[in-house]
Formats: structure tokens, sequence, C-alpha cells
């Protein structure tokens, strides 16, 4: 249903439940084009250090930021590990399909099958994702 004068909901964060957010992030920072972890200013390491937490390593909630109007995404710390697979994944495309499977690979991915050119891997915490051809 639209209504007159209201924006419909847009996509902010995606948001992964993982065991090491920090070390997931940089994952995923590596994964995409022009994404990073979002540096940590003073007051966000005072906040950690007020927390109890040793330092960005060590934060259960870690954020990386990509180009502008582009989702953010989100690594927070949840105690369960995964054990089933994903109900929601992301799609990437790559132009050199060979070379970025290796270099994903290289970063700690894993290739789980490939059917035609789409090929389906986990990142390091075994959360499916699948990348094709573009």
């Amino acid at each position: 249903m639209v209504r007159r004068g209201f924006r419909m909901a847009v996509i902010r964060d995606l948001v992964f439940d993982c065991e090491q957010p920090a070390s997931l992030a940089r994952f995923w920072a590596n994964v995409l084009d022009d994404y990073a972890v979002a540096p940590y200013d003073d007051a966000e390491l005072q906040r950690l250090q007020d927390a109890g937490y040793a330092g960005p390593e060590d934060d259960p909630t870690v954020l990386v930021e990509g180009p502008a109007g582009h989702p953010r995404l989100w690594f927070q710390l949840v105690p369960e590990r995964k054990d089933r697979k994903n109900r929601v994944h992301l799609d990437l495309g790559a132009s050199d399909l060979v070379s970025e499977v290796e270099r994903l690979m290289f970063l700690g991915a894993i290739q789980l099958h490939r059917v035609g050119s789409r090929v389906t891997m986990a990142d390091p915490e075994g959360n499916e994702f699948c990348i094709d051809s573009v």
C-alpha cells in the first residue's frame, strides 16, 4: 500500500549475527568494493572501555560502511553458532568470476558448490553467499 506524502521503507543496514564481529567485519570489508570498517574515534574507544571491552577487536557490534546510498553492514555478537542454511543471502557479481572466487577463498571463504556460472560460497563463519559473472 502506498500512502501519499510518505516514503516507503529502504534498506539501511544488513545485520550479521556472528561469533567474532571484528574479524567477520574485516572479511566483508575486503570482499566488497568501496566498503571499510568504520573508524573508531576517541568517543567510540571510550564507549568500549567504559563497557569493559579492551578495544575494537573485542567490540560486540562492528559497522562496515560503503558508498553513499548503499546499505551498511553490521556485525553483532551472538552466543549461538550458525547451524542451518541462511534464509537470506547476498548475491555478488564479478567481472572475472574465476579470479574473484580465488580472491575470496584467499580471504577465508569456502566454495560450497557451483551451478553454471553461479558459485555458492560461505564466509569464515559459514554464512552463505553467491557470486556470478556480471
